[in-house]
């Protein structure tokens, strides 16, 4: 029975969606343990927490960063599932496969990533640029772990497999929006963490703190997220109705509606965020916002790519 249920594909579907759930999840989870400062709260011990498997008495801090390790290992162990059920379920050389085995990579670098940022303790009050390329980097694998299996449920579901070659401008307007919000996501990245080290007492400070020449570098950086949070929300919201008009289908119109809604929605939680002085819920909030974009603009380039392109007019 168990091996029945392993090749249907109706229930993969299902399952690697609600995987998609699980990853959000721990992500958002992440995100608070970055912003409480408990990245330390197991050490620089990997995969132990603080040389023990099960820490005696721990504090707050150590319970939030080691259920954040709980979580992420269960993430893994079905992302995992979705590997051997896809080898399972299709045949050899099926897209799905293909996702699966994207989205196993992903995952393993994702942990790695993870573990890296704890043996060499880039984290809690840790304001090196080591640690800030790491987040960089960290948010930028994140994207590609939430496309990978954005993608695998997507073909899982029926959706037809990408085709690069051929696309003119739509496949260049695909790309851009993707370079993009890759860079808008590893810059929102290191602006969190310098919200979360250096807290500013009064919106007035805050503002002043980012121009002043002696301000520490991830204080001055953060000036630059709003604006290419603005020059990325813009875009996406030009080349979604470019690419509705070059491929009209109810599929592209429905992703294109769902970018344009979650820009606005992001755009007033970022504005939010600024004159809250960035609370924790609110950064959670606003992770959450930019992981449901990302997703939305995968499905939209999935499902413009996998139409025929028709001949352009010169």
């Amino acid at each position: 029975m168990m091996g029945t249920f392993l090749r249907s594909q109706r229930h993969y579907a299902r399952f690697v969606w609600i995987t998609l759930g699980v990853l959000i999840l721990v992500i958002l989870w992440g995100a608070f343990v970055r912003a409480t400062g408990s990245g330390a709260g197991c050490g620089s011990h990997w995969p132990l927490c603080n040389g023990v498997v099960i820490p005696r008495e721990p504090q707050i801090e150590t319970m939030i960063e080691l259920f954040h390790r709980l979580t992420s290992a269960i993430s893994g162990l079905f992302v995992l599932v979705m590997l051997v059920w896809a080898f399972r379920a299709y045949p050899k050389g099926h897209i799905v496969r293909k996702g699966a085995v994207l989205s196993f990579v992903f995952i393993i670098t994702e942990g790695a990533v993870g573990a890296g940022l704890v043996l060499f303790e880039w984290v809690a009050h840790n304001a090196s640029v080591g640690r800030a390329i790491s987040m960089a980097v960290h948010l930028v694998n994140t994207f590609l772990l939430l496309a990978a299996v954005t993608l695998t449920g997507w073909w899982a579901s029926g959706g037809k497999p990408m085709r690069l070659r051929g696309q003119g401008h739509v496949g260049w307007l695909v790309l851009g929006g993707v370079l993009m919000m890759m860079v808008l996501g590893a810059s929102g990245a290191v602006t969190a963490l310098g919200d979360t080290l250096f807290p500013a007492g009064s919106l007035t400070e805050g503002i002043a703190q980012d121009f002043l020449p002696t301000a520490h570098f991830l204080i001055r950086l953060r000036i630059y997220h709003p604006i290419i949070a603005i020059v990325t929300s813009i875009y996406l919201v030009l080349a979604s109705r470019a690419i509705v008009a070059a491929r009209p289908s109810a599929q592209t119109r429905r992703f294109a509606r769902a970018i344009l809604i979650t820009v606005v929605v992001q755009l007033v939680a970022g504005f939010v965020n600024v004159l809250l002085l960035a609370p924790v819920w609110m950064q959670i909030i606003h992770l959450l916002l930019a992981d449901v974009l990302w997703i939305a603009a995968i499905l939209l380039a999935a499902a413009a790519l996998g139409e025929e392109p028709a001949p352009e007019h010169t």
